[in-house]
């Protein structure tokens, strides 16, 4: 019996370990860091470089209140030096960033930014990392905690990614300058200011400073830090898995597009105007992060939707899905499906043309009695509405033909009338005339006589 039982525990153990969430492959630190860990805060922009200006923000401000805010958090935990490359509003270039990271001997430098895309369509966090190892391991680590934050928070996860410049060096200056003096650095691009979804989380001081908060507690976990003040020790915590010779997969540079998109038809139902196809895509580089439908064969496309099941932190997502579309009313739409990739590359699909037009049933007029199926109560099944108006009209055309035609009859009889007694009295006038000019010759002729 006693066997049965270990048997059976260690079955629910097993178990639990499977269907609890979990760290992907959890694996330890790979930065090795002194007794003392010092961390460079670098506030995004400033001075003339005001960064991102929409919905009423301004990129500088935010970054200085996010980044105050975590500077204030991280001087809770023990054995922490923390550090801002600046505190006033001032041009500093990023070379004099990194440089002064240097200078204090640190461990890390996280610079703080928000984001905002061209067309405004773009929403989700994301952290942008070297390209270079060991540092482009350090930070997929780091990227790993603050991301698994953002998706908690309710903020779609659109990467760690790396960016190349047209010299296969590190697009983004701070994170090149920063690698040139063998410091690991990230952007930390917290959501998107100018698109609804992402705008709630940075609407005021506060959520702005919340996200201070935020990334102190992702940056206290990468480090294994531990506060007496806050009653936390990360001291054994693992960090995801990673690498410190080689570039992590899902962090390198996708620059193709997903490799297909397909959709195929499952149902509709015209008179409810519901489409429902089957979307497929699928990109060996990168997850796919978004997709977006057009109903009239790519003309316009609606705003950007989470690809279902994506997890660019992993590289994974769903290769097909349901989507269910409300169609217009008189529609007969042409659909187009595009699948974007977490470098915001597309493919579309093939078209779906309806053969039929989407229309709403008309509402059947209210029956007498409901046993007679759409008859009253004379035995007469009655017409809808729109077709009684249509026969009124018809037979109001009608009516209106006729009036016109005898009108123009009767005009053009009292047009000949008037015609005939003008010509009769023309006539008259003239038979006149030659009479009087005949009485006249005759009475000249008699005067001659006499």
């Amino acid at each position: 019996m006693r066997k049965i039982i270990y048997a059976f525990i260690a079955v629910a153990l097993i178990l639990s370990g499977l269907f609890m969430p979990q760290k992907l492959l959890a694996a330890p630190r790979l930065q090795e860091t002194g007794e003392k860990t010092v961390i460079v805060i670098d506030p995004g922009h400033g001075g003339e470089n005001r960064g991102t200006i929409e919905n009423n923000h301004e990129e500088k401000y935010m970054t200085m209140t996010t980044a105050l805010a975590m500077y204030d958090e991280l001087q809770l935990y023990d054995d922490v030096e923390v550090y801002l490359t600046h505190t006033d509003d001032v041009d500093m270039s990023l070379k004099e960033r990194a440089a002064f990271a240097r200078s204090v001997d640190a461990d890390f430098l996280f610079s703080i930014h928000y984001n905002a895309s061209e067309n405004h369509e773009l929403f989700g966090s994301e952290v942008w990392v070297s390209s270079v190892s060991p540092y482009n391991g350090y930070g997929y680590q780091f990227g790993y905690e603050f991301l698994s934050d953002m998706r908690e928070q309710g903020l779609l996860v659109r990467g760690i990614k790396t960016r190349l410049g047209s010299k296969g060096a590190d697009y983004y200056g701070i994170i090149r300058e920063s690698v040139s003096l063998d410091i690991p650095a990230v952007i930390i691009e917290h959501c998107h200011v100018d698109e609804e979804r992402d705008a709630a989380y940075c609407a005021d001081e506060e959520a702005l400073k919340g996200f201070g908060r935020t990334d102190a507690a992702a940056v206290a976990r990468y480090f294994g830090l531990k506060s007496g003040t806050l009653g936390v020790d990360y001291s054994d915590y693992s960090l995801s898995e990673s690498s410190a010779s080689s570039c992590v997969g899902v962090t390198l540079v996708d620059s193709t597009e997903p490799e297909s998109c397909q959709i195929d038809f499952l149902e509709a139902d015209y008179e409810e105007g519901i489409l429902k196809l089957t979307v497929s895509a699928s990109d060996p580089d990168s997850a796919l992060l978004y997709y977006s439908f057009s109903l009239d064969g790519g003309r316009t496309f609606g705003p950007r939707e989470a690809w279902p099941g994506s997890d660019t932190l992993t590289g994974t997502y769903d290769s097909s899905f349901p989507l269910q579309l409300m169609i217009p009313p008189d529609t007969a739409p042409e659909v187009i499906v595009r699948a974007y990739n977490m470098y915001d590359l597309y493919a579309e699909s093939n078209p779906y043309i309806s053969a039929r037009i989407f229309r709403p049933e008309p509402e059947p007029l209210p029956s007498a009695d409901p046993a007679l199926n759409g008859e009253n109560a004379s035995g007469i099944i009655p017409v809808h509405s729109d077709a009684l108006e249509q026969e009124t009209e018809a037979e109001d055309d009608k009516a209106l033909s006729l009036y016109q035609f005898v009108l123009i009859c009767l005009f053009f009889v009292l047009a000949m009338l008037l015609i005939i007694i003008a010509f009769q009295y023309t006539m008259y006038k003239k038979r006149k005339k030659r009479r009087l000019y005949r009485r006249k010759e005759a009475g000249d002729i008699w005067n001659q006589h006499k």
